[in-house]
C-alpha cells in the first residue's frame, strides 16, 4: 500500500512575498560593469560569469533536475522564476533536493522576513560571527492552483521539523512523481505564517518587485529589521484560502 499524501486545496492568493537579496535584483545594468576596466573588459567577464550561470546552463537545457521545457520565457521577470529553480542548496532545501530548487514565499510578508533572519543567523552561527547589514528586496508573486496542504495535518509533522529536512524532502520527490505543483504548509519560524513550496515554474504568476528590507546583525542572532523602500504601487486585493 502506498503511503497516503497530502490532500489538496484550491489556493487563490496575491501577493506572496519571496526575499531576495538585492545584489540578485534584477537591474538595467549588470554589477559585471562597474569593475570592468572596459568594454573588452566587460566582455570577458561576461563570459566568464555565463559559464558558471546555473540559470543561463538551466534555459540551454544543460541541468539534470530540470528540462528547458519547464522553464518559463517572455514574461515579465522570467529570469528571477527560472533562477529560483535553478538554483539549487547544494544540500537541498524543505522541500526540494540538490538538483533542483522550487519557488519558495510566504503569505506574510512578517512571515518570509522570519524565514530569511532564521537561516542567515544558521550561517553567521556557524562562523562565530553576528556582524553584518543585508538588505532584501520583495518578489511578490500570485498563485491560483491546487496545491498539496500540510496544514493541520498531523500525518506529515515530521516534514515540518525544524533542523531537518529528510521527510520533506521525500515527500517532495514522491509529490512531484504524482504530478503535483507544490505544497503549502506552516512556518516552521514564525507562528501562524503560511508558507508555500511551487514545484512549477509555470504556475508562478505576475512576478514584480516589492518593497526592500535591510536586515542588521550587530552581535545578537535576532537583526534588526528596518523597511529600506517602499513599493512605488503596492497592490491592494489580498485572497487567502
Amino acid at each position: 500500500m502506498s503511503p497516503p499524501l497530502p490532500r489538496t486545496t484550491l489556493v487563490r492568493q496575491f501577493d506572496t512575498f519571496r526575499l531576495i537579496p538585492s545584489r540578485f535584483a534584477p537591474r538595467e545594468d549588470s554589477v559585471l560593469t562597474g569593475i570592468a576596466e572596459d568594454d573588452a573588459h566587460l566582455a570577458d567577464l561576461f563570459q566568464l560569469d555565463n559559464a558558471t550561470n546555473e540559470r543561463l546552463r538551466g534555459e540551454r537545457g544543460l541541468l539534470p533536475g530540470i528540462g528547458v521545457d519547464e522553464l518559463v520565457f517572455g514574461v515579465p521577470n522570467f529570469r528571477m522564476i527560472n533562477a529560483a529553480y535553478t538554483y539549487a542548496h547544494p544540500q537541498g532545501s524543505r522541500f526540494n533536493g540538490p538538483e533542483r530548487g522550487a519557488w519558495y514565499c510566504s503569505f506574510e510578508a512578517e512571515t518570509a522576513l522570519a524565514e530569511v533572519a532564521f537561516h542567515k543567523s544558521v550561517e553567521y552561527q556557524e562562523i562565530g560571527r553576528f556582524d553584518d547589514s543585508v538588505t532584501y528586496e520583495v518578489l511578490l508573486a500570485d498563485f491560483t492552483h491546487e496545491f498539496h496542504d500540510l496544514r493541520r495535518d498531523k500525518r506529515f509533522a515530521s516534514c515540518l521539523e525544524g533542523q531537518s529536512y529528510v521527510a520533506s524532502q521525500r515527500l517532495a520527490a514522491r509529490l512531484m512523481d504524482k504530478g503535483s505543483v507544490g505544497v503549502l504548509y506552516p512556518s516552521v519560524r514564525r507562528a501562524q505564517g503560511i508558507n508555500l513550496a511551487c514545484f512549477r515554474p509555470a504556475i508562478v504568476g505576475n512576478v514584480r518587485r516589492g518593497d526592500a528590507y535591510r536586515l542588521t546583525w550587530a552581535g545578537d542572532p535576532a537583526p534588526k529589521i528596518k523597511l529600506e523602500r517602499r513599493a512605488a504601487k503596492p497592490r491592494a486585493r489580498r485572497h487567502r484560502t
